[in-house]
């Protein structure tokens, strides 16, 4: 357990944020991959340490495990649904974090699940009717977050003990419950209707809480008199008609809240707070025949219902106001129909960047993007285009838009992207997310690619390397620290995902530096969605297999970004050109030397001075 505030920062935006989260270099993905090597482990609690990120899928490589418990972190996304695979699994925790996916309905396939606890989160989505098939469990909290929809019938749970959905968006009824329930939590939500009367035969029940919906009706008299009931909460509902004076409290009854109803009468004298001195009972805000305590007058809860009953016999009032709601709604649905057929026939299907974007970035580089691709047309034949971008918090963003090739299908497509957008690293420019645009006549055909991305201020690392560059120029300790960023990303891009990412354009002006002083590669992985197939065969040569060409150029490039780092930018296109011929073999020998530090970096400590006798 560790010791971050367990208050949550409202803004947060699935980036660190300092004192609260763990830091930038921190990567969850990493952190699983490692602890996933404990095959054996059965209790894993990590409480209030600042974890940040989506919870990865890898995490149900810990068969064994029994006992989860990763409560009050950062963790966001959906929970991960290859979790269902770990059948040992007794208690599930997770309380307080921020995941915003829906309850997952694999629940019931963890047939040893005895506690699960998902409460103040953003879960949303309708309560999973395959949770009632969990014959094990004893306590469910699902509080705090935005399930909605109507609760199935939960009496087949017949172990459990504490059931907790209070602060939701639940509707309809109050569902049937399992006998042997201690605690009920069904407050704050949208109940409607009567309270069952099914509830006052809950003779094991000590607690329960249904405040704050729209219950009506009243209350089953069987429910006051439960023998092992000591807390009872009706309070803010429309609860109405009287108690009957023959009410019998049971004896352990030490709270009642039925205020804020529509109650009349006398109260009953088991709810007389002089009855017994250590029983509280709150009744104000109703139309009690009690003088004082705050009553409303009777004629305010015949008022509510008589226009009930107003409503029910006005047959024709409502036939016509049925009607009128009737009538507009098919004339919105008309005009809504014949708008989408103008927009399909006459507009493009993505609005275009322009309208979306707030204004250009220069070409220099500063929205955390290489401006290579811009400046060198015959690089992959690619040409894109650069926006800064306001996301709807305040985030400032980097948008790309950027041709693709025709030769994918949109689904292929989709996957290929969808597949960069999961690469999470502290030194590589973080893909927020897509949009794939098609032609305006031909949906089955791509146009453009949209790329949200991380921002990144300072610039790249080509502006800082010599006096002639618009940035302040890095020391040799800096240049250093950079090297060792970006031997990082590509040690992972090749080793750290699977199918491993290839030709990552490595170049000075690809990697960025964040105000930290942090280096960050960009434009990497596009050559899995461009139309460059490179042509790496010399005469007399065999072909190489894809996957070692791409590596050695991504070792070659390193090697130059080394020289490059030392000797400074070469100015001019041509001199770049001659230099690279002059030093062809040094710079062959020098990337050798950067691909055995690369693989070095996650065995050694000793990458500095390894890279300070190579340079």
């Amino acid at each position: 357990m560790g010791d971050k505030p367990a208050t949550k920062v409202s803004d947060f935006a699935g980036f660190p944020t300092p004192n609260k989260t763990l830091s930038h270099s921190f990567s969850i993905d990493s952190f699983v991959t490692t602890l996933s090597r404990l095959s054996s482990l059965k209790t894993l609690s990590l409480i209030s340490l600042g974890i940040w990120g989506p919870l990865p899928d890898k995490i149900h490589r810990l068969s064994s495990l029994e006992y989860l418990d990763l409560s009050s972190n950062f963790l966001f996304g959906s929970i991960p649904p290859k979790m269902f695979t770990l059948l040992k699994l007794q208690t599930f925790v997770l309380d307080d974090n921020m995941f915003n996916d829906t309850v997952p309905s694999w629940l019931n396939s963890l047939p040893n699940l005895t506690t699960l606890r998902m409460k103040n989160n953003r879960l949303k989505g309708p309560f999973p009717s395959s949770i009632k098939g969990i014959n094990t469990l004893v306590d469910l909290a699902l509080s705090s977050n935005e399930i909605s929809g109507d609760l199935p019938d939960l009496s087949s749970l017949t172990n459990l003990k504490l059931l907790d959905l209070s602060g939701n968006k639940l509707g309809s009824h109050l569902p049937t419950l399992p006998k042997g329930l201690l605690m009920v939590f069904l407050n704050n939500n949208s109940f409607m209707g009567e309270i069952p009367t099914q509830y006052g035969q809950l003779n094991q029940l000590q607690h329960i809480d249904v405040s704050f919906n729209m219950l009506t009706g009243k209350p089953p008299p069987e429910l006051f008199s439960l023998p092992s009931l000591t807390h009872l909460n009706l309070a803010s509902n429309t609860l109405k008609s009287s108690l009957s004076d023959n009410l019998n409290c049971g004896r352990n009854l030490e709270f009642v809240d039925i205020s804020n109803n529509r109650l009349m009468g006398s109260l009953p004298s088991c709810l007389n707070s002089g009855t017994r001195d250590n029983r509280v009972i709150k009744f104000s805000g109703n139309c009690l025949s009690i003088a004082g305590h705050h009553q409303h007058p009777e004629s305010y809860c015949r008022e509510f219902k008589v226009h009930v009953y107003k409503s029910n016999n006005g047959g024709k009032g409502i036939g016509v106001l049925v009607g009128l709601i009737v009538g507009v709604a098919v004339l919105i649905v008309l005009v809504a129909i014949g708008f989408l057929i103008v927009c399909r026939r006459y507009c493009p299907r993505v609005i275009s960047e322009q309208h979306l974007l707030q204004k250009s970035v220069p070409e220099n580089s500063t929205a955390g993007l290489s401006s290579e691709i811009l400046t060198n047309p015959s690089s992959s034949s690619i040409l894109s285009q650069i926006f800064k971008g306001l996301l709807k918090n305040g985030t400032q963003v980097a948008i790309r838009c950027l041709p693709t090739s025709k030769k994918y299908s949109i689904r292929n497509l989709k996957l290929r992207l969808d597949m960069l957008a999961k690469i999470r690293h502290p030194h590589l420019v973080c893909i927020l997310g897509h949009c794939i645009e098609v032609e305006q006549d031909d949906h089955c055909s791509i146009n453009r690619v949209f790329f949200v991305l991380e921002y990144i201020p300072n610039g790249n690392f080509r502006s800082h390397l010599s006096d002639n560059s618009p940035g302040e120029v890095l020391s040799w300790p800096e240049r250093l620290a950079v090297l060792i960023c970006v031997c990082k990303a590509v040690h992972f891009l090749h080793t750290g995902v699977i199918p491993g990412f290839f030709h990552n354009r490595l170049k000075t002006n690809n990697i960025l530096i964040n105000e930290h002083r942090l280096a960050k590669l960009g434009d990497y992985g596009l050559s899995i969605i461009s139309e460059e197939t490179g042509n790496y065969e010399t005469k007399g040569q065999e072909p190489k297999s894809w996957q070692m060409t791409r590596l050695d150029d991504d070792v070659y490039s390193f090697g130059l970004i080394l020289l490059e780092s030392m000797l400074g930018p070469s100015v001019p296109a041509k001199t770049e050109a001659t230099l690279r011929d002059e030093l062809n073999c040094g710079a062959a020998q020098l990337s050798m030397t950067s691909f055995g530090i690369c693989n070095m970096l996650h065995i050694s400590n000793q990458i500095l001075p390894i890279l300070n006798n190579s340079c």
